[in-house]
This record gives C-alpha cells, sequence and structure tokens, in this order.
C-alpha cells in the first residue's frame, strides 16, 4: 500500500466535490509504480449514474493495456468500489484496488442511509434461459 497514492485518490476525490459531483477519486498505477490514469467521480456534471472513477478506468485498463500490464496495476481510490464498479474491475484484469474508506465507513457518513435496494423476483425460465449462455464460457 502506497499512501501518497491513496492521498492523491483522496484529493481527486476532493476536486470532484468541488466541482459538483459526488466526492469520489481513483488512480491506476502500473507494474513499475508510476500513475497511469487518474479519474474523478462525474455523475451529476456528466448526467452519468455510471460515470463512478473506478468505472471509468476500469474501462480504460480494458481498452488500453495488454493482460499482462493490467494484471499487474493497482488502483487506489478514495472509497471501496461499489457493487457496479466492482463488476467491472473483475472483468477489467486490474491485479489490486486499495481503498481509504469502506462502504461500510461511508454509509455511516451518510445522513440518509444510502441507496434503498431494488427488489427482484427470480430466478425463472432455466431451460429456456441457459439456451444462448451454454458453450460460451470455457
Amino acid at each position: 500500500m502506497n499512501e501518497e497514492h491513496l492521498r492523491r485518490a483522496i484529493a481527486l476525490a476532493a476536486e470532484a466535490r468541488e466541482g459538483g459531483n459526488p466526492p469520489f477519486g481513483s488512480l491506476l498505477v502500473g507494474p513499475d509504480g508510476s500513475v497511469l490514469a487518474e479519474e474523478r467521480n462525474t455523475s451529476l456534471t456528466d448526467d452519468d449514474i455510471t460515470a463512478h472513477p473506478e468505472l471509468k478506468l476500469a474501462r480504460w485498463a480494458a481498452r488500453s493495456l495488454d493482460a499482462a500490464t493490467a494484471a499487474g496495476t493497482t488502483m487506489y481510490t478514495s472509497c471501496e468500489p461499489c457493487g457496479m464498479c466492482a463488476g467491472a474491475l473483475a472483468r477489467s484484469g486490474i491485479g489490486n484496488v486499495v481503498f481509504a474508506l469502506s462502504g461500510e465507513q461511508l454509509n455511516g457518513l451518510k445522513t440518509s442511509g444510502g441507496f434503498a435496494a431494488v427488489p427482484t423476483d427470480g430466478p425463472h425460465l432455466y431451460d429456456e434461459a441457459k439456451v444462448p449462455v451454454e458453450g460460451y464460457y470455457p
């Protein structure tokens, strides 16, 4: 863990808040320790609920880095990635994530208590739903 990189992620979060966005920031560090890319949350100014810095960096890494380089990277982020971002990170090939605030700590700082869970209902129609999926994954 590199405190300098983690402090930079926190500074990016402060910049996001100053710019009118939720206070989250992240940076991606290469295998050699150099900063490859930085992002701030821009979900309000971009009018895009997916404009989280972790997701933007996961997309960048998946497009821009070969698998071996991506596997050697570390993302430093001001807060533990949300479920959406965690899913993207798992698919991006990024090697490691280091965060400052945990999701639980973040929710403790929210006076509103956070987002309500979306009700779900399933699984259903397994025999039909498995047809397009079978054989796709090795």
